[in-house]
């Protein structure tokens, strides 16, 4: 069935108190989807963020970021004041995030509510404990002592809790009872939440689309509480990190950083923590994109300590096996295969195998840096199974992508397009209507290019530091003539 959708981070909404999260604004944007004829609503990953802010590099595969809880709800509840929230700086531009005020305001206002909380006679938090023990009490207590080690990742910490031991392990759980507590009380707070505004978009007919990286960040609770399922040596440090090779995009490729996955033991386990991550992720969201899919097929592979990710090497990744583990013990599941970059032959063969759409990105389509599989991305070639995109989150805005390409690629979408003598703002909405007019049965187009912005509004730009995931969308901006403009699209073009 032909559907649309609209890609829009959490984090990017116009809530109160310096970010995006399950607040008002968020069952308002649901109420916008469902004014502008959209069925899905695609997000980025909501777990805890590190150093760097990016939703790929998390503290935990399982957990929730503390950032998208809504004060206004503790403030409800009487564990936080209005005046509390109002004397907090989280930044002065209501259109961009700023992270460290973020981190310095809402960590002590969380510790204010959860002293005021009485958790430890709340039977609803007892059973959320009990029944998400298989990864809270682990990420908990990581945070708890990465907060006592002043925030150094885990290979600094000391040895015996570092890798662990026993008596370590008893002895920070008890010197630390209470602040693990309060990071088990956040995660509370945070699945509570998402939930309900979870079942708020599916009673309106929207379904949520998440996203989960193929990789785990390093300094996270899952490669400290499961060493044995990372390419890591006895002493906690990795033998070799993700990343991409160079090509036309960087002539030294992307140094990722993040621990390989052993996956002759995962193979051993019957992909026992692949089938409890896919398995949470289908709690959370109605569909799932798994971002760097080729990488189920072949990894690049990357010394630890190299500089650039061009000593690296491919291996052999565990195939089609895993997603046949996950549709034995899961069923069928709705997952969306990142198979963006470079495709080759074995990898075409595992998106084909899976049965899972893949992505088409119309910005790649006239890429003449890349032009071996640009034809893939023009719309004639498309097959219904297929997501179609106008750009994701790691590229630029379709007005200014428009702004920064050659001559010859503006060309190029002028003759695909038909349209000679448009200006680039009149070239952006028509590259919105022949996504929509693509046979691909779904349809995400990120909010931007439908409120025709320009790279200001960028989300990401890979290998960039301290410029990303800042951008919220004016609340002004979702105005009812908008919603009518995308909803003539889908009437248009058949995805109502």
């Amino acid at each position: 069935m032909r559907a649309g959708g609209i890609l829009l981070p959490v984090s990017s909404l116009p809530s109160k108190y310096g970010i995006g999260c399950f607040s008002k604004e968020a069952y308002d944007f649901v109420d916008f989807l469902v004014k502008a004829g959209q069925r899905y609503w695609q997000i980025l990953p909501l777990g805890p963020t590190s150093y760097g802010d990016s939703p790929y590099q998390s503290f935990s595969t399982f957990a929730g970021n503390p950032y998208f809880i809504d004060l206004e709800e503790l403030i409800g509840e009487g564990v936080l004041t209005e005046a509390e929230c109002a004397a907090c700086d989280f930044g002065k531009d209501a259109r961009s995030v700023d992270y460290g005020k973020l981190y310095e305001a809402r960590y002590p206002l969380l510790r204010r509510a959860y002293e005021r909380s009485h958790v430890e006679s709340n039977e609803e938090f007892h059973a959320f404990q009990e029944r998400e023990r298989y990864w809270l009490l682990d990420y908990a207590v990581f945070m708890a002592v990465k907060d006592r080690f002043g925030g150094r990742p885990w290979n600094e910490w000391a040895e015996d809790i570092r890798l662990r031991w026993g008596y370590a392990m008893e002895y920070y759980q008890r010197e630390l009872y209470f602040e693990i507590e309060f990071y088990q009380y956040l995660q509370y707070l945070f699945f509570r939440q998402w939930r309900r505004l979870k079942e708020y978009a599916n009673s309106r007919g929207v379904r949520i689309i998440g996203d989960i990286p193929i990789y785990v960040a390093y300094d996270s609770a899952d490669a400290w509480a499961g060493p044995e399922l990372f390419q890591l040596d006895g002493d906690g440090l990795p033998a070799s990190v993700a990343g991409c090779p160079p090509d036309g995009f960087s002539a030294t490729g992307q140094l990722w950083g993040n621990p390989l996955y052993r996956w002759e033991r995962h193979r051993e386990t019957g992909f026992d923590w692949w089938v409890r991550r896919i398995a949470k992720c289908f709690e959370l969201y109605d569909m799932v994109r798994i971002d760097h899919f080729r990488g189920f097929d072949e990894y690049y592979s990357i010394p630890y300590g190299e500089e650039t990710a061009q000593n690296g090497h491919w291996e052999r990744g565990p195939g089609i096996e895993l997603f046949h583990t996950l549709k034995r013990r899961l069923g069928e599941r709705p997952i969306i295969a990142e198979d963006l970059g470079y495709m080759t032959s074995t990898v075409r063969r595992l998106v084909e195998e899976s049965g899972y759409p893949g992505m088409k990105v119309l910005e790649f389509a006239f890429d003449s840096r890349d032009s071996s599989d640009a034809g893939d991305y023009l719309p004639h070639n498309y097959v219904r199974n297929c997501v179609a995109y106008t750009g994701t989150h790691d590229n630029e805005t379709i007005l200014g992508w428009l702004g920064s390409i050659l001559p010859e690629e503006k060309q190029h979408v002028r003759d695909y397009l038909g349209r000679p003598d448009d200006s680039n703002r009149e070239l952006a909405f028509q590259l919105v209507r022949l996504a929509a007019s693509s046979v691909a049965d779904l349809c995400v187009i990120p909010l931007q290019d439908y409120l025709g912005l320009d790279n200001r509004a960028r989300i990401n730009q890979p290998s960039t530091l301290g410029k990303n995931w800042k951008w919220r969308v004016d609340k002004t901006a979702l105005q009812e003539r908008t919603a009518e403009t995308i909803l003539g699209l889908m009437r248009l073009y058949g995805r109502i």
